[in-house]
């Protein structure tokens, strides 16, 4: 009986050495891809108004994107802008580069989701949340009160993206409480589905999301 509990606690520990190293090397393989070389002419032909430096920016956030996917494992994570979609999009066209890519990155093909802004200024859909959870976690940023936008939030708008979505930390204030074009990204992480759920999905081996978020956000929700 001792024995068999060795064994079974050897195992456990093989999996979990395995599980770690494995997530570390998905991690290493998606920093290390070179977007630039492979999509830099790409983008400047869809996007022919933004300059050099900012088709970088472009490709930084893409890397963003792509770690909480690797996070999240098979839950859905919703693209906040639209110059980053568009990036993602002209990857994809490398049918063979990009699967291979997937099957480096996340152990499976990660279908392309379009860019999604929230459904009002003030409603986020489940998608959404994760998103502005996990990216505000890789960033270190109170997803509840926060002080900043995360990059991936923040890009279209620093960029002028036509048709891009624009967040605001909470436009309803800057707005006087009007509605407007923008969304109101402090209201996303104080919402009724942030309760509780980091964004990440434990079971498809993904890292989590640096925990859950505890409680409900306090106050109004959504």
């Amino acid at each position: 009986m001792a024995k068999l509990v060795i064994i079974a606690l050897l195992a456990a520990l093989a999996f979990i050495f395995w599980r770690n190293w494995s997530r570390q090397r998905r991690a290493a393989y998606i920093d290390g891809f070179s977007y630039q070389r492979m999509l830099d002419q790409r983008l400047a032909a869809r996007r022919p108004e933004l300059s050099a430096e900012q088709r970088e920016q472009v490709f930084v956030a893409l890397n963003d994107y792509f770690h909480l996917c690797r996070q999240a494992g098979r839950r859905m994570v919703a693209m906040p802008s639209q110059a980053v979609d568009d990036a993602w999009h002209e990857f994809i066209l490398f049918t063979r580069q990009y699967d291979q890519f997937c099957r480096h990155a996340f152990g499976r093909f990660l279908h392309h989701t379009p860019a999604e802004a929230m459904r009002s200024p003030t409603q986020a859909s489940d998608g959404l949340k994760r998103a502005w959870r996990l990216a505000c976690a890789r960033e270190k940023i109170d997803p509840k009160a926060p002080e900043r936008l995360p990059r991936l939030f923040a890009l279209d708008a620093a960029l002028g993206i036509a048709g891009g979505f624009v967040y605001r930390l909470d436009c309803l204030a800057a707005s006087g409480g009007a509605g407007g074009a923008d969304y109101c990204a402090s209201h996303i992480g104080c919402s009724s589905g942030c309760s509780g759920d980091s964004g990440s999905d434990s079971g498809s081996g993904s890292d989590g999301g640096g925990g859950g978020d505890g409680g409900g956000c306090g106050g109004g929700g959504d």
